[in-house]
């Protein structure tokens, strides 16, 4: 993570850099104001990964020169192998931005639906609570 909030703080000073000869080169306020606002996320970024780097407290194996490419190997996390859930949210979503351009009704209609269906996904694998008191 080292060379990653190098690198986004780089960007920011880039971004500063250019805006101030953007500006005295002529140019216009939404370019100036956009190319700051570029640099404050640039910085918010490096500030975001140097402080987690910090916190911390060693190197990650990308720092590591020598370091070999099964060293940062991991769990990547659960992935559901036959869930039927993300079908819904896509055709829930596709039908919610459809609606913004036919109509409003069915804007409300699929949002409904993208929430049902996100419900239905986020909690596909949780179990019931069960009363331990008969």
């Amino acid at each position: 993570m080292k060379a990653n909030w190098q690198l986004f703080t780089g960007l920011s000073i880039f971004y500063v850099i250019m805006s101030v000869v953007y500006y005295y080169v002529g140019g216009e306020a939404v370019g100036i104001t956009g190319m700051i606002l570029a640099a404050c996320l640039a910085g918010m970024v490096g500030f975001y990964i140097w402080f987690t780097q910090k916190r911390i407290g060693f190197e990650i194996p990308s720092d590591n020169v020598d370091a070999e490419i099964a060293d940062d190997a991991g769990e990547l996390g659960f992935y559901s192998p036959h869930s039927w859930w993300p079908l819904p949210v896509a055709l829930s979503a596709t039908a919610m931005s459809l609606g913004l351009i036919i109509g409003w009704w069915l804007t409300l209609i699929a949002l409904g639906a993208l929430i049902i269906s996100i419900i239905g996904m986020v909690t596909e694998y949780e179990k019931p609570l069960t009363s331990s008191n008969h």
